[in-house]
């Protein structure tokens, strides 16, 4: 059996996929067989495995930390909200069906004996596992037939590290309060605390470490610093990438719509000192951008008529003939003439496309989901240069889109391209690419020599995130936290 250990958070976004993947990775360095878990993640980023099923990319991640391909076993449910009261359900990378908030809480205890069944699956490739919770496990309303947090811990017997954040303030209430809203078994499971997130000199902390200690009875196991030099993919809409604002010689816009999916597209760019990717949501944040965007969307024609009622869709038309304009999965749809909703997938019926692209799409029913690599042909226009690249990337998306072409990538011949895969960017030579034709317009040398394939980059963050951890978090501590899964699954 596999030794196990849960991190869960006072709250949404307090650092815990950081953590678990920053623990992944120092237990890999150690010589241990590790991998991932999280039995029901709520996310629009996902990921299509070998097999042609989809996970939470938060997992991805958390695999690629621990040097193991990603499975779908590590996360077993998927929550994709397709509106403010109802998600796709997604079970062992499958698609159960659409489900309102309430019915899903009914439901989803009828998934035990597939999370059990995920579990023990991965008991078969894994020395230890670090299970990720989700929210915090002090979210009364949810506690009933919980399988994510406390819920699960139980589910297998693992000790719990909880952790909070203190950059966004009362963090001592966080831990304490959460500690005190558990039940007696509960705060017996926790059996470490982490303020994650801090700024400053840690000895202005020692009085609030001392009365942690006395008044939760758990001892303080780290205190993290913000790691603005780490740059690892965010998991869901609470990226602090979103509210960054910043300036650089290349300005790439990401249109942020309320069903932004999967824009972890565009992080490779971010290597460049010279580039700055901004996301943005009002026609203001277009005025000096270089390259537009159009990201995936779990709600391609709502997201449209979003556009379409603030002016980014009239902007992007116009500017279109200037600018070079991108659109990913759900924004390359948009970017057709038309599209059909007969079934119901999304809201039904049909609405125009911003039609700076020859294609029409029907939604259907049936989710496209594969791997796609290959050598990118035929590109003319703005990007020509694409032509002859290499990508590697996925499919996932609602709908068939005509005419079918052979290319992965379509465009007008100008500057309007669209393209299904998601990571499209990530090989080096294809970003680079896109970055020199920018930089060529605008006169602009880029000075970065060391641009590397996204998978690279990413291999050097996650040795950057285990080297602080390391420093900071008493691994002696958390490596006596781990024990046997005593319960039979």
């Amino acid at each position: 059996m596999s030794k196990v250990i849960m991190v869960q958070g006072t709250m949404s976004n307090a650092g815990k996929s950081f953590l678990v993947a920053g623990l992944l990775r120092i237990m890999k360095q150690d010589g241990y067989r590790v991998a991932p878990f999280k039995s029901q993640n709520m996310a629009l980023n996902s990921y299509i495995t070998e097999e042609g099923l989809e996970m939470g990319r938060a997992q991805v991640m958390q695999a690629e930390a621990a040097g193991i391909s990603p499975m779908v076993c590590m996360n077993p449910i998927l929550l994709k909200p397709t509106n403010h009261t109802g998600s796709q359900v997604i079970v062992n990378g499958e698609i159960l069906g659409n489900m309102s908030a309430r019915d899903y809480f009914s439901y989803k205890k009828e998934l035990i004996p597939e999370i059990k069944k995920a579990f023990k699956k991965l008991e078969e490739v894994a020395d230890i596992i670090v299970i990720e919770g989700a929210g915090s496990p002090a979210e009364i309303n949810l506690k009933e037939n919980d399988i994510v947090n406390m819920g699960m811990a139980q589910m297998v017997d693992a000790p719990v590290l909880l952790v909070g954040d203190i950059d966004r303030g009362g963090v001592f209430a966080q831990l304490l309060g959460t500690l005190m809203l558990l039940t007696g078994e509960e705060r017996d499971r926790v059996k470490g605390l982490i303020i994650n997130k801090f700024r400053g000199d840690i000895s202005i902390l020692k009085p609030g470490i001392e009365m942690l200690k006395e008044k939760g009875k758990v001892p303080v196991t780290g205190v993290i610093p913000y790691m603005e030099q780490v740059n690892l993919e965010d998991e869901d809409s609470l990226t602090e990438r979103f509210t960054r604002k910043a300036k650089g010689s290349i300005h790439i816009a990401v249109i942020r719509y309320p069903r932004i999916s999967n824009f972890t597209d565009f992080n490779v760019f971010e290597q460049q000192p010279e580039v700055i990717v901004n996301y943005v949501t009002d026609v203001s944040e277009l005025e000096d951008a270089d390259m537009i965007i159009l990201p995936g969307s779990k709600n391609t024609m709502g997201d449209l008529k979003w556009m379409r009622e603030n002016g980014i869709e009239v902007y992007i038309k116009k500017h279109s003939v200037d600018i070079p304009v991108f659109g990913i999965c759900g924004g390359f749809q948009m970017l057709g003439k038309m599209i059909y909703d007969d079934d119901g997938v999304e809201e039904g019926g049909s609405v125009c496309g911003m039609d700076l692209l020859n294609t029409t799409t029907y939604l259907k029913s049936e989710k496209v989901r594969l791997r796609k690599q290959g050598i990118i042909n035929n590109t003319d226009g703005f990007f020509k240069e694409l032509s002859g690249k290499e990508y590697d990337g996925y499919e996932i998306h609602m709908g068939r889109t005509e005419p079918v072409r052979d290319d992965v990538i379509y465009t007008n011949g100008g500057n309007v391209y669209g393209t299904y895969v998601h990571g499209i960017f990530d090989k080096a030579e294809t970003a680079l690419a896109v970055l020199q034709a920018l930089s060529e317009r605008k006169c602009i040398k880029l000075e970065g020599n060391s641009f590397e394939d996204y998978s690279i980059f990413k291999e050097k963050q996650y040795d950057r995130l285990a080297h602080t951890l390391r420093q900071y978090v008493d691994m002696e501590k958390i490596y006596g936290m781990l024990r046997e899964v005593s319960m039979e699954l």
